[in-house]
């Protein structure tokens, strides 16, 4: 089983970035998943790349639609040339509300546009690549021009993973369909939901394109309670439990809720959001609906409760880092007995 760490903090300092890759690699991790909201995910992800020499970095993820496949093109191919080959593309649609408003773009159906998207930036690459003339032409997009001074080297590396991110089974068909792999979201990572929702839509969408499941790298955004002790097990299951009950005060988060009969929490959340009794909410979120969403364990205990929550749904789960770097050696054992779990 892979693991990840992620920037969990939007608001890192740029200047940051390489200590906390840094220590991520040190940490034994797989790989950084790296998030879009306050930085640039490309800029964030060069950084990263930069200053380790083994860790993967995967956007997660970056906003497509503001940008032209044909910008994103370039700073997945550059990423990708200057770390081996350590940097995956993970794409994502974001709200009409934001695209429209926060990035003034014009919105079109999201799936639709996505499959369009993932093949405008493939149709580059292979011109690059292969030096092939470059003619793509779709309902969203239209490239056919590629003057040789601005074609970039071929790659001596395989082009980078195009990976989505979703929540909705329509995006998770498209990854299935036409991506290299699928981002879940924490508030989609429950074993049910994966076993009984994520897995059969990647399925229908891997059939389209005559693919194998396993082909589809599945890499799941867990929320997991665990540390050297008990008393650090409980602060953070403390932690977690108001962050479920602010994802879950919205709507679009309820798919996971409603699967397990529990949508009347999210429906409590929702009003006590818009009452502003923001101090009240984590007590909608049960101790039976948390265990039913993260698996809790200490450092020692942790490492067979996800290989059987996980082990036989997803290729790669996401750990947060400790707190309290003194903690990091006796965790980097826990990462390596989860990377040696197959």
């Amino acid at each position: 089983m892979q693991v990840y760490a992620a920037v969990e903090d939007p608001r890192m300092p740029l200047a940051e970035v390489a200590a906390y890759a840094q220590r991520a690699e040190a940490c034994a991790f797989t790989g950084l998943l790296v998030p879009e909201s306050i930085h640039d995910a490309f800029m964030t992800s060069m950084l990263a790349l930069e200053h380790t020499s083994e860790l993967r970095v995967v956007t997660s993820v970056a906003l497509a639609f503001p940008r032209s496949p044909m910008i994103t093109a370039y700073s997945a191919w550059d990423l990708q040339s200057m770390s081996g080959g350590r940097f995956g593309l993970g794409l994502g649609s974001q709200i009409k509300a934001n695209i429209e408003g926060r990035f003034s773009t014009e919105w079109t159906a999201p799936v639709p546009r996505m499959r369009d998207y993932i093949a405008a930036v493939r149709a580059i690459w292979k011109c690059w690549q292969h030096g092939e003339k470059l003619d793509f032409e779709s309902d969203s997009y239209s490239f056919n021009k590629m003057q040789p001074f601005f074609a970039p080297p071929p790659l001596e590396v395989e082009a980078p993973a195009i990976l989505l991110g979703g929540v909705n089974r329509h995006m998770t068909r498209l990854a299935g369909e036409a991506a290299d792999g699928f981002m879940t979201h924490p508030t989609n990572t429950n074993p049910r939901y994966l076993r009984e929702a994520i897995l059969p839509n990647l399925r229908h969408g891997s059939t389209r394109t005559h693919r194998s499941l396993r082909a589809i790298e599945r890499i799941g955004s867990t929320f997991v309670a665990t540390g050297l002790d008990r008393q650090a097990v409980e602060e953070e299951r403390g932690r977690l439990r108001e962050y479920l009950a602010f994802v879950f005060s919205t709507p679009q988060y309820w798919p996971t809720l409603e699967l397990l009969g529990r949508k009347e929490a999210g429906e409590t959340l929702l009003q006590l959001a818009r009452a502003g009794r923001w101090t009240e909410m984590r007590e909608a979120i049960s101790d039976e609906l948390f265990d039913t969403l993260v698996p809790s364990g200490t450092y020692e205990e942790i490492v067979p409760i996800l290989a059987e929550w996980y082990g036989e749904l997803l290729d790669a789960i996401t750990l947060r880092m400790p707190i309290d770097p003194g903690h990091d050696a006796e965790f980097t054992k826990t990462v390596e007995r989860l990377r040696a779990h197959s």
